[in-house]
């Protein structure tokens, strides 16, 4: 992976990531018919190593919804925001174009899950009356992007945030969502 983040896909040689991996080409060329293949492979080796387990975050839910909704947000930004995450981000703006199933993966991978498992979360906390929401499903978007989406942006353009601003910013939004989604 290093070898297509350090020249892009176009720029990557087989001869070069042979030499980087310490393999003979013919090695490569026996594992994967081609270039296109082998930064695939790549890339879902590097999705394998971001993904965040779902039971971590299962493992984060309490009776407590803002509690919850905080520990998922530190967990989700954590990952996208990890040397992993934002590797992973990168080499998908750069070569998605080409590879437009690439993303396909990382969403039906890691976002999906993480999305499915927030709008249980909601729908149980709705039917208890603790929220009022209509689509759980879309509101759970709604609060993964108000959380992530704007940190998330800031590290992969070299934003190094303080964890305190950081933490102070998602107990923010936290709250902000939650306000949106209470009982009036």
């Amino acid at each position: 992976m290093e070898v297509f983040l350090d020249n892009g896909f176009e720029r990557s040689t087989i001869e070069g990531i042979a030499a980087a991996a310490g393999m003979a080409k013919r090695t490569i060329y026996g594992l994967y018919p081609d270039k296109s293949a082998l930064f695939e492979a790549a890339v879902q080796r590097a999705v394998d190593r971001w993904l965040v387990p779902i039971e971590t975050l299962r493992a984060a839910e309490t009776d407590n919804l803002e509690e919850t909704l905080l520990a998922i947000g530190r967990i989700r930004l954590a990952g996208i925001t990890s040397p992993a995450g934002i590797a992973l981000q990168r080499i998908l703006n750069a070569e998605g174009n080409r590879f437009p199933r690439l993303f396909r993966l990382v969403y039906d991978q890691g976002t999906l899950p993480a999305l499915t498992f927030i709008a249980e979360v909601l729908t149980r906390h709705a039917e208890a009356g603790i929220i009022e929401i209509d689509d759980p499903a879309v509101v759970g978007s709604a609060f993964l992007s108000m959380v992530v989406g704007g940190p998330a942006t800031g590290a992969l353009w070299g934003v190094a945030w303080d964890p305190d601003d950081l933490d102070k910013r998602m107990r923010t939004y936290v709250r902000l969502f939650l306000d949106g989604v209470r009982p009036r």
